[in-house]
């Protein structure tokens, strides 16, 4: 069956594409009006985001065309340089803070995020490690060494700048790939109480933290403080009703919705294309999540399998919880929407997963166009020796019966 795995490639490719053009439209929407309220381009967001956009996009067709199997060859230095990369952020002179958090790097005009490009890097390492084994995890000690060990250093790492939105979607992405190599359902009891502990020591100790979880509870006990984002957003989608007020026509986003590019486009969504539009997205990113572990559960490489499945569940985890957090469903993490938010390391290191997704799929149907014509030659080499011994026997029974009556002429005769 070479056509399936064929359609889900294209489908997979037009639907990311689709939703990387829907992002450009509404990061433009959601921040032109902010520009020009402060007198600057109001293309500026639009443009930078767009460059970001182009570099992604090269880089996935390329590594759709990359054998990601040399990948295993590369994960533990790519894991040591996003380490490096992560310990940098914490370097006066280095890092650069904004609004209380130290995660990004300045190099000239390009800004990094190396919390983003860890996704990736632990996601390689994870995968290259399950595949090399011949059985999953089944208890906490074969899980701590060594995926656990590293993900917690990675996790720690990212906590002190400190961003909890990267810690939860790295925590899903993970989950995810040992779901699919099939560790014990009971390990993850287990591994769920150890993270709660640390979750809520991460809430315990940073009040702001604290305070989402209040506010989370009831936004309307601080609605010009610690509420005021959540009661925006709602204000936003509730506004927007059915339909929307038409794309571009929002309010909200012009000085009343804090982060409207980013972690808070989804209310510009629904504010401007309504519910439909709300729910347009989440069909995509449904469409994107099936053909994702269909890729996944196709592929007979272990290696292929858990890159497959890790980029599905990163990029599912993100958008559920960008989703209900911009609901209401859940706490507000900071977690952007994958592939739509105003973000250039997210946008590349996203498109670039989906690149290495692309690859998987595409190599597991090379593998399933060239598997009938191989089993039809091993077919056809295997019954050669079956008719060459057929061929003896009937000589041997030709000839045999031949001796036999000519012996038996002749003892007749001479009687």
């Amino acid at each position: 069956m070479r056509s399936s795995p064929q359609l889900e490639y294209h489908l997979l490719l037009l639907v990311t594409l689709g939703l990387v053009a829907f992002g450009l439209i509404m990061v433009y929407s959601a921040s032109s009006g902010t520009a020009v309220v402060h007198g600057l381009n109001p293309t500026s967001v639009l443009i930078k985001q767009a460059v970001y956009a182009v570099v992604g996009v090269v880089g996935m067709l390329v590594l759709a065309r990359f054998n990601y199997r040399r990948l295993r060859y590369f994960a533990a230095p790519i894991l040591f340089i996003s380490i490096g990369l992560l310990i940098a952020v914490k370097i006066p002179g280095i890092g650069v803070s904004n609004n209380g958090a130290q995660r990004w790097i300045y190099a000239g005009p390009i800004s990094i995020q190396p919390s983003e490009f860890a996704k990736a890097a632990v996601l390689i390492f994870c995968a290259a490690v399950l595949a090399s084994r011949r059985r999953p995890p089944r208890t906490l000690t074969q899980l701590f060494n060594p995926v656990g060990a590293v993900v917690l250093v990675v996790l720690l790492l990212i906590h002190s700048q400190p961003d909890l939105g990267t810690s939860i979607a790295i925590a899903l992405m993970v989950c995810g790939v040992l779901v699919v190599a099939g560790t014990p359902l009971r390990l993850f009891s287990s591994v769920a109480l150890v993270g709660l502990i640390g979750v809520a020591y991460t809430v315990a100790r940073q009040p702001y933290q604290m305070e989402r979880i209040r506010t989370f509870m009831d936004p309307w006990q601080d609605p010009t403080g610690a509420g005021y984002q959540s009661i925006q957003a709602l204000l936003a989608l509730g506004s927007g009703g059915i339909t929307g007020v038409g794309l571009g026509n929002g309010t909200q986003k012009i000085g009343f919705l804090p982060e409207a590019p980013t972690d808070m486009i989804g209310a510009v969504i629904g504010e401007e294309l309504g519910l439909l539009g709300i729910l347009a997205t989440v069909m995509a990113f449904a469409l994107f999540t099936a053909l994702g572990y269909r890729i996944a559960l196709r592929c007979k490489d272990p290696f292929g399998k858990y890159l497959a499945a890790g980029t599905t569940t990163l990029v599912a985890g993100q958008a559920i919880v960008n989703f209900g957090a911009v609901l209401g469903f859940l706490p507000l993490t900071g977690v952007p929407l994958p592939l739509i938010s105003s973000g250039g390391s997210s946008l590349v290191v996203m498109l670039s997963l989906v690149g290495v997704m692309l690859n998987v799929a595409d190599r597991s149907a090379e593998a399933g166009g060239a598997s009938k014509p191989q089993s039809e030659t091993k077919d056809a080499r295997a019954t050669e020796p079956q008719r060459e011994r057929q061929a003896r026997a009937d000589r041997r029974r030709r000839h045999g019966g031949a001796r036999r009556a000519g012996a038996g002429g002749g003892r007749r005769a001479a009687g």
